[in-house]
């Protein structure tokens, strides 16, 4: 028969409690980083994800929706408005005319370049108070 699961801790809800007050700190800083750049903080995420994509220097609609964690029809019109402001733009892909490819343009590269190493620096200002909390629940029999 299993063993039930241990029951969480104080010293466990302290810990997670933690973890999510530094993530938000950390959010809170990206917000601010990025419109003081004039853009809200879902562009410099899609910036981001177009640049930092494994293996190439594009990514479909598609792929950064799955990024982004939101609706297909989110993406494009996240997608239009980064357009817009000229930061990137869309390609119909050469090996399948079905796939858009959304690429980075100069000014978008410049904009994500200032504010990435804006992160940077937070993130090693941290020092590395923003850690995945370790709560090992190991059952003793």
């Amino acid at each position: 028969m299993p063993v039930p699961p241990r029951a969480l801790t104080k010293s466990h809800f302290e810990t997670l409690s933690e973890f999510r007050y530094q993530m938000r700190c950390f959010e809170r800083f990206s917000e601010r980083a990025a419109q003081g750049e004039g853009i809200t903080p879902q562009q410099y995420l899609l910036l981001l994800h177009v640049k930092g994509f494994p293996g190439r220097a594009w990514a479909s609609v598609g792929e950064l929706a799955e990024r982004l964690q939101m609706q297909a029809h989110g993406a494009v019109a996240l997608v239009s408005r980064c357009e817009a402001l000229e930061l990137v733009e869309r390609r119909a892909s050469t090996t399948d005319r079905r796939q858009v490819e959304v690429h980075l343009l100069a000014k978008g590269e410049q904009l994500l370049q200032r504010l990435a190493s804006l992160h940077r620096a937070e993130l090693k200002s941290l020092g590395g108070a923003f850690q995945v909390p370790q709560i090992d629940l190991a059952v003793t029999a």
